[in-house]
Formats: C-alpha cells, sequence, structure tokens
C-alpha cells in the first residue's frame, strides 16, 4: 500500500524533552544526517533514535535488493521523523528500483519543495518523468549536435587523415576507416588508438567503407584498388574479393557496402554506374542498376542499406533512393528524384529509419553538410543533424552501441560524435546502485550509466569516473570492470498455466530443453509456474534442464493466470543474481482475464527496467500475442521469439547476454570514521565522457562493531 499520508505532515524537529520546535527546512538539509553524524546532538532526540535505526536497516535492505522491505522500513523512519528529506529521498529510490515510478516521484518532489536536493535531485526527477513520455507516443525526432570529436593530430603528429566510414562495436569503442592514410584505425570510447592496421603487406588502397558481414567478419571496400578486403574481426587480413574490370564478379571504384540475410554482399560500383552482387563466399552473381522498362537506371550510385531483404540505393545524381529484391529487380521509389542533392553513405537506424548524409545549399548560395533520418515506410526525410557552415564533407553517419552518431567529416579531418541535444542539456543519468562495504575500509562501488534515453553507456574506463568523499579524493581506487563484457547470464522462465497450454505441452518441452543446452553450463535457471498464484519450480545449473519435463511442474492449469504476480516474483529472484540476467516467458500468447490485478503494466515494465532485467517471450502457438504481452516485451529489452522459427530459439540467450550494460564495479579505500558502523558515510561518483558528465552522491553504512 502507497502510504500517501505521510505526505502531509507537517515536518518536524525533535529535541529531548516534550516540547516539538518547528524548524524551516530552507535552514538544514537534513536533520538526520546532522544528528547521525554527532550523537550528542542537541537536536537530538529519542524520536531521532528510532529513525536512525529504520535509516540503516531501510540502507542495507536496499543494498541486498530487498526493496519492498526498504520501503517498509523507510516508511517507518518517517512516522519517527515525518517529512525528513534524506529518508524522503531514499525511500524514493526504493520506489523507483521498486517499478512503482509514480510514488518515486511524489517522495523526490516534496523534498525538493523543502529546499533539499539541489541541482542532483530535480535533474534526476526530470529524466525519470522524460522516460515515461516515449518516442513513439510523440513521434519524436532527435536532434542531434556534436558532443566530442577525435582530433587527427596530436601535439603536432598525424592520426589520421581524411576519415569516410566508421564502424561501432558492441563494446562502446569504433573502428575508423581513414582514406588519406589507407588505414583502419580501433579507438576507444574515448577517443585513444587501440589499435592501427595498414592491412595486407601491400597495404589498403583508398579505402571507403567498412561493415561487420553477420559471420563476424569486416568488409572494406578499396576504391582505387577495383576490391574488396575480407578481415578478421580483430582486423587481420584474410583475402580479397573481386578485381578490376566489367563482368559479375569485377568492379571499378567500389563505394558502399551492405549485406543481406542470407549473407549475399551488395557493393555500390561508382566506376561501372550499378551494383555488384556477391554470395557469402566472395564469389561474383550478378549486377544490377541497368535501364529497364520500369527502371531508368542510376545516375550514379553511392549509399546502400538493407532492411527486411530489400534493397535501398541512394543516387547522387538523381537526388533520390530506390528499393529492389535480393535479385536486383525493381521494387520502387522510397524518396522522391531532386529530394537529395549529393547523397553518400547511408546506414540502417533503429527499427524503421535510415541515416544518410547529404549537402543542402540555403538562399544565399551557402551549402552545408547535413545528416538525414529517412523514414523506411513512408520516405519522409528529416535533418537530425549538420556540420554548420564551415567546409566540409560528411561521408558517412552510423549509430554507436551508447546512441550518438558517429560522423566522418573527410574534408575538415574529423569524427565527430553527436549526442541528442536533450542529452547534452541533462547529461549522462549515473546510479550508484549498491554499495558493498563488507570489509571495510575496502568498499566497491556498483554504478550504472545510462542516457536519457535509458540507453545503457558502455566501453568506459578508470578515467571515465572520479570517486570522492564528503567531496574529497579518495584512496587506492582499483577499476575492477564492466559487466558488459560477461559471456553469461541467469534465466528464469516463467512458464504460462493458462488452460490454453494444455496443447502445446511438446512445443513447451522443446524450447525449455533447447534453450537449457545452449546455455553450455553459463548460468543457472530457475523456473517459475504463473498460474492462479505463482509457483517456484525449482533452480539450479542450466544443466539439470536439458532434458526438462512439463509432468514436473507442480502448479496446475488454471482459468485465471496471476501474470503480475509471476513476473515479479521472477524479478526478483534476478536481482542479486548475475548482471546478465532476463526473464523468458513461454506461452500460448493470450493473458488470462485479471492477469494485472496487483500491478500495472507499466509497474511490470519499470521494475524490470530499472534493475536491469530483460524479458523475452516465446510463442508456443502460431497466433499473434495479445495485446499485453506485446506490451511488456516491447516496452523491455526482450524480443518475441516463434517456438518452430527456422533458426531456431537457441539464440534468444545470446541475444541476452549481447544486450549493452553500463554497470561498472570500482573499489577504493575509504578514509572515513565509522562510529562503530552507526554513522552513515557520504560517497560521490561523477561520470565523465567527451563532453557529457553525470553525478550521483549516496551513502552506506560499514559493518558494525
Amino acid at each position: 500500500m502507497k502510504r500517501l499520508l505521510l505526505l502531509i505532515i507537517p515536518a518536524a524537529v525533535f529535541s529531548a524533552c516534550s516540547k516539538k520546535p518547528e524548524v524551516s527546512y530552507v535552514e538544514r538539509k537534513s536533520v538526520l544526517e546532522d544528528t547521525m553524524k554527532d550523537e550528542k546532538s542537541s537536536s537530538r532526540s529519542a524520536y531521532a533514535g528510532f529513525a536512525e535505526n529504520e535509516f540503516r536497516l531501510g540502507v542495507q535492505s536496499y543494498y541486498r535488493g530487498q526493496f519492498n522491505e526498504s520501503i517498509r522500513v523507510f516508511e517507518q523512519a518517517l512516522s519517527h521523523l515525518p517529512g525528513e528529506n534524506m529518508v524522503l529521498d531514499w525511500l524514493g529510490k526504493a520506489y523507483y528500483r521498486s517499478g512503482e515510478e509514480g510514488s518515486a516521484l511524489q517522495q523526490w518532489n516534496y523534498a525538493i519543495s523543502q529546499g533539499y536536493g539541489g541541482i542532483l535531485l530535480q535533474n534526476r526527477v526530470e529524466i525519470v518523468k522524460d522516460r515515461r513520455i516515449t518516442e513513439k507516443q510523440y513521434g519524436y525526432m532527435q536532434s542531434y549536435t556534436e558532443s566530442g570529436s577525435i582530433p587527427f593530430t596530436n601535439k603536432g603528429s598525424l592520426i589520421y587523415s581524411q576519415p569516410v566510414a566508421a564502424l561501432p562495436l558492441s563494446d562502446g569503442s569504433l573502428y575508423v576507416l581513414a582514406y588519406g592514410t589507407n588505414e583502419l584505425l580501433h579507438f576507444s570510447v574515448n577517443g585513444d588508438v587501440l589499435e592501427r592496421n595498414r592491412g595486407p603487406l601491400n597495404g589498403f588502397d583508398r579505402p571507403l567503407d567498412i561493415i561487420r558481414l553477420s559471420s563476424g567478419k569486416l568488409l572494406v571496400s578499396e576504391m582505387a584498388g577495383d576490391r574488396l578486403a575480407l578481415l578478421e574481426p580483430d582486423g587481420s587480413f584474410i583475402r580479397y574479393i573481386g578485381k578490376t574490370g566489367i563482368n559479375v564478379g569485377e568492379m571499378v571504384g567500389p563505394q558502399y557496402l551492405a549485406e543481406d540475410s542470407y549473407g549475399n554482399i551488395y557493393v555500390t560500383d561508382g566506376g561501372n554506374n550499378r551494383v555488384d552482387v556477391f554470395d557469402s563466399e566472395g564469389k561474383g552473381l550478378f549486377y544490377f542498376g541497368a535501364q529497364t522498362s520500369v527502371f531508368e537506371g542510376f545516375g550514379l550510385p553511392t549509399g546502400i542499406a538493407v532492411r527486411n531483404d530489400i534493397v535501398y540505393v541512394a543516387d547522387r545524381i538523381r537526388g533520390g533512393i530506390y528499393m529492389f529484391d535480393r535479385f536486383g529487380n525493381y521494387i520502387g521509389v522510397l524518396v522522391r528524384d531532386e529530394t537529395l542533392r549529393k547523397p553518400e553513405g547511408m546506414k540502417v537506424w533503429g527499427d524503421d529509419s535510415f541515416v544518410i548524409t547529404d549537402v543542402v545549399t540555403n538562399e544565399e548560395g551557402i551549402s552545408k553538410s547535413v545528416v538525414y533520418a529517412v523514414d523506411a515506410a513512408s520516405g519522409a526525410v528529416h535533418q537530425i543533424a549538420s556540420s554548420g557552415h564551415a567546409p566540409s564533407k560528411l561521408t558517412s553517419a552510423v549509430s554507436d552501441a551508447n546512441g550518438n552518431l558517429i560522423v566522418t567529416d573527410f574534408m575538415a579531418n574529423e569524427v565527430c560524435i553527436m549526442s541528442g541535444v536533450d542529452e547534452l542539456v541533462g547529461g549522462l543519468f549515473v546510479q550508484i546502485e549498491r554499495v558493498i562495504a563488507d570489509s571495510f575500509p575496502k568498499v566497491i562501488l556498483e554504478i550504472r550509466v545510462e542516457n536519457r534515453k535509458r540507453q545503457q553507456i558502455v566501453g568506459l574506463q578508470k578515467a571515465n569516473f572520479i570517486i570522492t568523499e564528503q567531496h574529497h579524493a579518495v584512496n587506492d581506487v582499483n577499476f575492477i570492470g564492466a559487466a558488459n563484457y560477461n559471456d553469461f547470464a541467469d534465466i528464469t522462465f516463467v512458464i504460462d498455466r493458462s488452460m490454453s497450454m494444455k496443447q502445446y505441452e511438446e512445443q513447451l518441452n522443446h524450447a525449455v530443453r533447447e534453450i537449457a543446452a545452449s546455455m553450455g553450463a553459463k548460468g543457472n535457471i530457475t523456473v517459475i509456474s504463473a498460474g492462479g498464484e505463482p509457483v517456484l519450480e525449482g533452480s539450479g545449473s542450466s544443466e539439470n534442464y536439458v532434458s526438462f519435463s512439463y509432468k514436473n511442474l507442480k502448479a496446475p492449469y488454471s482459468e485465471v493466470v496471476s501474470l503480475d504476480r509471476a513476473l515479479r516474483l521472477g524479478a526478483n529472484d534476478l536481482i542479486n543474481r548475475e548482471r546478465k540476467r532476463g526473464i523468458i516467458f513461454l506461452t500460448a500468447g493470450k493473458s488470462t482475464q485479471n492477469s494485472f490485478t496487483k500491478y500495472s503494466l507499466s509497474d511490470i515494465a519499470n521494475y524490470l527496467n530499472n534493475n536491469s532485467i530483460s524479458l523475452s517471450t516465446i510463442n508456443l502457438s502460431d497466433g499473434a500475442l495479445d495485446d499485453a504481452i506485446t506490451y511488456l516485451t516491447e516496452n523491455t529489452t526482450g524480443k518475441h521469439y516463434y517456438v518452430y522459427r527456422p533458426e531456431g530459439i537457441s539464440e534468444v540467450i545470446d541475444d541476452i547476454v549481447s544486450l549493452p550494460s553500463g554497470l561498472y564495479q570500482i573499489e577504493y579505500t575509504s578514509s572515513m570514521l565509522t562510529d562503530y558502523g552507526r554513522r552513515y558515510l557520504p560517497v560521490e561518483v561523477e561520470t565523465y565522457l567527451l563532453n557529457r558528465s553525470g553525478r550521483d552522491e549516496t551513502g552506506y553504512f560499514a559493518p558494525l562493531e
């Protein structure tokens, strides 16, 4: 029950006598914090003593992931010190992690109204509010501006010249192709050169574009070499594809690259004015783009992208984007002629768009390079970024793992990192999720870094964090690691026990066994039945479930399924497990009446998202999922799967493991005095990434002595 009555009780400070003088909250931030620093403080009272004890228990419960318990004891602390700001702040954090964002905002706003929290708390409230309004609801198209860049020189030494394309990696780093210096460079998220690759012995010959193939290998087009270079994932050379010529499998000036779901490779061939097609082994198949009865033929093909096995090609001369099937047959126009002026690189962007670079000229005749987003359904073109009026030539734009646009500027010799305008204004969303002080004075912080859209920020290093205690630097800082590099996950199966599941028992066996086998003993499995009452069926190593049978489930089939409580129970089980974790819901696709009576759909989605738990759905039937199940899956970080899809469902684990995680562990040595474990010990963290930053403050208790 949400005890909102606490929000309207007048604030008071209790002294050792029975008199209860009023104290302005603007004059102080936290009576509880002050009295806990000095047990002999004149403002200390029996009420404060009771509140201190409850508060300490609440903080400890919070760090154990017991958010409902922490809510209970924080509210108990408020019954002793009504309106106490620091408790309100922590109660808000517990509500937030519990998925009840509305209640969290109430607590934080009340504390803000009393002069507590400053800009830090106000920014947290603003971000949480913004996240409750989705882009889909408002059709929002983000504008981007430069948040940083990778310079081409360092203390007078040349790093690269004439960048033409970038390939972001899942760990936040990126490859950059340099046309002028004929090399492939690997940069960290902070812009440091990790490795430079000049290709085989004879080197790259004017490389222009790079993609990662479905095999994991890299493919580079060499414009002056009339060939493609196939590379290992680490950039080492394997072999060439294609040669100079006009026949099938030959090229003259290859430019931009794309791949379809069958592994076929598409190359825009500027010299031959066509698109060349190779199979996954590099054998030439055919080319297309000549004039036909339904297509006028290319003027000069440049950018190319493949979505749902439809090939989209931009034309620099005609200024449009055209659609073809994977056999080169003309389908139609996406963007009409003369809409674009000089389009260059084009890449898939998000779920339903492309990004493409181009040039625009204003009424005064001044030109500038821009980045457009193109709607894949309607062909609508929207400018999302520009280089300004300085001399520039943008050749490619692509989204990275942290939600930025990586834009290469050939003329300005610059790789620009562009972020959403609101991201730069609001900064990063940094949360100290857990403090582990069991070995005090050694303290471990678990820090999550996200952007305002909840995207995890990956690739950060020790240099990106500053840890302080009461704004003084701490000692012996050690970067333990990042959860993003974990290659295993813990899984909870939530199994629908509605009556409709009776006819899909063999499908259920097949799904659980295949997924368990694909885990290869990397992670544990918990099974929960979602019936009239959720039932914990068992837990253990994934190897224990490779011979799973529905006959061993204890929960009976039910006309009513308490899906909300089952999903909540599944999430509770995962809170303290591996940092990469997910719920897999196995269902016939329909929720029963009253499936969400205790917790709303939004509360369930918030609970999963605020604790970085993915929700994937496996449909055991060939029917459509109902709206409630679709909402939960699409508003968390999981995917939909059909049990008998051609590629199988074993890759659901790979999909969960590959989800980005912005969780970092940092250890340091505290210099704080603990008062035998009774003192509240503050800690702060600041996170910097290029021109963006974020901050969080929290506290903890050392073990009692």
